[in-house]
């Protein structure tokens, strides 16, 4: 069995978050101070207070998604949890695996994160932009709903998570049109995400190019002995390929179907989601429906020793 863990990106954030966890280990909690001290502000309280408008803007929640992921991966290595042979992110995530993977400082992360945040939010103001899930569709299907509600916006498929979930983004009143056209070819569901910015579309591309100068300092370093795959769906070991996937995941699709088809091939027979919530652990599951996997959420105290009896088997 080969252990592969993976890190969630925007939209798992709930008030109270972590809460379970922080009760097991005080390295919940100190991985919050080390981020606060960069962030200016008490990340642990407006993780466990809210409101939960702040908490879904996305200069809050990249930090505190990456936050939450680096303390519970902290909290998995204390443990004694073995160190994963494959990583991957979910959009935000990556920053999560380079830093697990020993690629990136913590703090340096944090602060680029919010940067990435701050740039994001500046290249489409809060109201302008807008995500939305599109459940029971076809790709192509959705793809065509983007193209006949752009109407001269910008309206893409942004995430293929899984076999009938693929999430839209751009101009707002793009999105409710590829909503209402999706729902006429038969979408199951649609949603609109608790996210401030249109992730992964051409929107961003102002964004992207204030990143990529920001990580032309940005000190890198090559994993060691950890695969760690990027929105190419390649694994990336050297700085020069890792800033680019970050730069090129900013404005592009995110395949993380793919991505996880890719591990699968590689390899992964555990599949562990390293941070709060359990969102990828049930896209994997409607990529993979092989009951052979495990596929585990580290959620709260009895998910992280159910991952631990399921890793010392491999």
């Amino acid at each position: 069995m080969s252990l592969a863990f993976v890190f969630p990106g925007q939209g798992s954030q709930a008030v109270g978050m972590m809460a379970a966890l922080a009760q097991h280990s005080p390295i919940i909690e100190s991985t919050f101070a080390a981020a606060s001290r960069v962030l200016g502000y008490d990340l642990w309280k407006r993780s466990q207070e809210g409101p939960a408008e702040a908490l879904a803007a996305t200069e809050c929640t990249q930090p505190l998604m990456l936050t939450a992921a680096v303390a519970t991966y902290r909290l998995w290595l204390e443990r004694g949890g073995p160190v994963p042979a494959l990583m991957a992110g979910h959009s935000l995530g990556e920053f999560s695996a380079l830093v697990a993977a020993g690629c990136l400082d913590f703090e340096a992360a944090v602060d680029l994160v919010r940067f990435r945040a701050e740039a994001m939010q500046a290249a489409v103001p809060a109201g302008v932009g807008g995500m939305a899930a599109i459940l029971g569709l076809e790709d192509m299907d959705v793809e065509d709903a983007c193209r006949e509600a752009a109407q001269g916006e910008v309206v893409e498929a942004v995430n293929f998570n899984a076999p009938g979930q693929v999430v839209i983004a751009g101009h707002a009143s793009a999105v409710a049109r590829a909503i209402a056209a999706a729902t006429a070819r038969g979408a199951r569901r649609s949603m609109a995400l608790p996210i401030s910015v249109p992730a992964h579309s051409s929107l961003m591309q102002p964004a992207a190019e204030r990143l990529r100068t920001r990580l032309e300092t940005t000190p890198l370093t090559a994993p060691a002995g950890v695969a760690v795959y990027g929105v190419d769906v390649k694994v990336h070991s050297s700085p020069p390929a890792m800033r680019a996937a970050l730069v090129k995941q900013l404005h592009t699709p995110v395949y993380w179907a793919a991505t996880v088809r890719t591990m699968i091939a590689a390899g992964a027979t555990c599949l562990v989601e390293c941070g709060p919530g359990k969102v990828l652990t049930g896209l994997n599951r409607r990529v993979d429906k092989n009951r052979d996997l495990a596929m585990i959420a580290l959620e709260d105290p009895k998910s992280l020793d159910e991952a631990l009896a399921a890793a010392r088997t491999a």
